[in-house]
This record gives structure tokens, sequence and C-alpha cells, in this order.
């Protein structure tokens, strides 16, 4: 296992992650997609945006368990959010474990959900409350919120994505 504290350059896991980028001080994320996900081209962009704007981004890849975005966050508890992408549209049952895993490490960063978020192209109704009630902060729906969500974070005493 790489030790992600050492890492100032982008690296790579053996499966695709975890990387640590230096950015410019505007706060640490850390980011993976969803343990059943293998797909990275949207992780990969996400973070190669993140760093140019300055985030420290620790990069966790493609099928992320929960446990694995835990144990980050037990060695980086100043992360300013927890940003899980999924495409397969299976985020409910990769995330079903989430609360509890939130309250057993002590997450106290919000947890921030993206993606295709459901099977097929018909979308739930209701899906960002189903997501809440698993342990989910704030679920986005295009990538470009991600920036304006991390910037009210990284601010001094910024307001917790809700």
């Amino acid at each position: 296992m790489i030790d992600d504290t050492d890492l100032v350059t982008t690296s790579v896991h053996p499966r695709g992650g975890p990387g640590l980028c230096s950015g410019r001080g505007r706060g640490k994320v850390i980011l993976g997609v969803a343990a059943s996900d293998p797909h990275v081209v949207a992780n990969h962009l996400i973070a190669h945006m993140l760093r140019a704007q300055g985030y420290d981004v620790i990069n966790l890849g493609a099928c992320t368990p929960l446990a694995e975005f835990a144990e980050t966050y037990a060695r980086h508890p100043d992360a300013l959010a927890i940003l899980i992408g999924s495409l397969n549209g299976h985020a409910k049952a990769d995330l079903f474990a989430l609360a509890d895993i939130k309250r057993e490490y002590n997450i106290r960063c919000p947890v921030i959900l993206g993606g295709n978020l459901s099977v097929g192209s018909s979308k739930e109704l209701g899906v960002d409350e189903q997501f809440r009630r698993l342990g989910v902060d704030a679920v986005l729906s295009r990538p470009e919120l991600v920036a304006s969500s991390l910037s009210a974070l990284s601010k001094p005493n910024g307001a917790r994505v809700t």
C-alpha cells in the first residue's frame, strides 16, 4: 500500500490511485469512484480541474470501497470533502453502509456524490433524498458544480455543503 502522506506529485497505485498532487493551498479533497464502478475518465478530469484550481487531490481512482475512503480520511482529517463519483448507476448499493462508516470513522467533512446515479435513461424522482438518507451530504448534478461547492468549503468558516 502506498502511503499517500508522502506523495507530492501524481503517482500510480496498482489500481489507479491514490495519488496526491500538491495544489496551491486551497485545501485537500479525497476523490474516488464508487466500489462497483470502473469508470475513471471523469474522475481524472475532475482531479485535473481541481488541481489546476489549487486543491490538493488525493485520488483513490476507480472501484473504491467505502472503507478506503474512510481510512484515507483518517489519515487526512483536514480534508474539505470526500467526493464520490458513479457512472454505472449502482451508487445506492455501493453506499448502503455510508452512514455507519461515517460514524465509525468520525467523518466530519461533507461527502459529495455526483455522476449518473440511476440505471437506465429515465431518472428516479427523489434520488437526492434517497442518497441523503444513506449519509451523502450533497448530490451534484454536474461536474462543474464541484469547484463552487469546494470554494465555499475552503473559505474560513466555510459553510458546509448541505
